[in-house]
């Protein structure tokens, strides 16, 4: 497998973006922005996707301690509901990109499609989180920030089994909506069911 890459262009500071929980029925939708040191390495470091729950927790607190910025934003269920998914994922990454203490020169998007972020240039690249290092340090800190999001509404909804789903369409999820209906967290602009029920709390 080739190793990830340091950078796209040399001599500029680039963030990677990518974000989580964008297939998801309920929840936000959050994206990370994250400026690595030139050679920043670890052996843990991949596409968040491919690592187990315990490495990228490790690998969190190692990026959001090496890393020379960092940030992470969301953008909510209600706000996906309005604008759409492709939108509000475009969102979230503006939005951690406003949060950057250093300002970048380039961003790398994970994906096809983006939408230009004011005065700075940005490379859109297929499977990013598993070609640069920035991109997949980006990759670990959006999905470790939502699924530690998920976990706290999961306390207050514990039937639908958020702890482990993070609110993905699995098949327990999909039976708990036919059982007990949505929550107020739940997107009501996505098929949640064929036949769709809603619970007022």
């Amino acid at each position: 497998m080739p190793r990830l890459l340091n950078c796209h262009t040399k001599g500029l500071i680039e963030a990677g973006c990518d974000e989580a929980g964008r297939g998801c029925l309920a929840g936000p939708v959050t994206a990370a922005a994250v400026i690595l040191p030139p050679n920043f390495r670890h052996k843990l470091l991949d596409d968040s996707k491919k690592m187990t729950e315990a490495h990228r927790e490790e690998l969190r607190f190692v990026i959001e301690e090496k890393a020379l910025a960092w940030a992470v934003a969301s953008v909510t269920h209600e706000e996906i509901d309005k604008i759409n998914i492709l939108n509000a994922s475009f969102l979230a990454m503006h939005r951690a990109v406003e949060q950057l203490k250093t300002v970048p020169q380039a961003l790398l998007i994970d994906g096809n499609r983006f939408n230009a972020y004011p005065n700075i240039a940005h490379h859109c690249i297929i499977k990013g989180d598993g070609k640069f290092k920035n991109i997949a340090a980006a990759s670990v800190l959006a999905k470790t920030h939502r699924d530690e999001y998920m976990g706290k509404l999961a306390e207050e909804f514990p039937q639908y089994g958020w702890k482990k789903n993070k609110g993905y369409p699995t098949m327990d999820h999909r039976a708990a909506i036919e059982k007990y209906g949505t929550t107020p967290y739940h997107r009501q602009s996505f098929r949640l069911l064929a036949r769709q029920v809603k619970l007022e709390f």
